[in-house]
Formats: structure tokens, C-alpha cells, sequence
């Protein structure tokens, strides 16, 4: 878990800090939805996995959930972003680009919680 943290945390910064560089609320908008949406499935993934029986169905329950919210997420976004004339462009850009960053970083512990027994380090 640690290694998935620190990978999450250092791309969640760059992206963030791209995000407030680039200038556009919209960027950052989309930076730090992408950036706690991944952070609040690490949290999901070890507060479930310890007290499981079967961890890798808890970890893919926290998956599809995150998932779910990161769909209403995204559009609350946009409809902000539009509503305020700010670039709909920079806001799917600061999302995305991180995101598929991190959905890599929770596949990969996703990953190893199924090829490990029990809690992973």
C-alpha cells in the first residue's frame, strides 16, 4: 500500500500543481476532483481490505463506488465550469490525463492485493 500511496500522492502534486501553473480554475478543478477521488480510494481500499475475508472483492466494490463518483464528479464539474465561461477544454485535459494515472496506480494494487494473501504492505 505504501508504494500505491506515494505514487498517488506525487502524481495527485504534479497534477495539481500543472493545474494551478496553467492558470485556469477550470484545470484546477479538474486536477483536484481527479487528484481526491483517487486519494479517497486508497483510504476505501485499507480501510476495507484489513477486515476482509475476501479482499480483492472489497477492492473492487471501493473501485466501481470511487467510479461511480468520479462520474457524478465530472459532470457537477462541467456543468460548473461551463456555467461559469471558463474552458470546458482545460477542465477534461486536468482530469483525464491524471486520472488514467492514477485508475493505472489502483489497478496495480488491485493487482497485487490478488496475488498476495491476506493485507499487503
Amino acid at each position: 500500500m505504501t508504494r500505491h500511496l506515494i505514487a498517488t500522492v506525487l502524481v495527485a502534486a504534479l497534477a495539481l500543481g500543472i493545474g494551478s501553473a496553467a492558470g485556469h480554475g477550470a484545470g484546477l478543478a479538474g486536477a483536484a476532483i481527479a487528484s481526491l477521488t483517487a486519494l479517497a480510494s486508497l483510504a476505501g481500499f485499507r480501510l476495507l481490505s484489513p477486515s476482509a475475508s475476501k479482499p480483492l472483492q472489497r477492492a473492487l466494490l471501493v473501485f466501481v463506488v470511487v467510479f461511480l463518483l468520479r462520474l457524478v464528479l465530472v459532470a457537477l464539474g462541467l456543468i460548473h465550469v461551463s456555467r461559469a465561461g471558463e474552458s470546458v477544454v482545460a477542465f477534461v485535459v486536468a482530469f483525464f490525463v491524471p486520472y488514467f494515472a492514477f485508475a493505472a496506480i489502483e489497478g496495480s494494487y488491485v493487482h497485487a492485493l490478488g496475488r498476495s494473501p491476506g493485507r499487503t504492505a
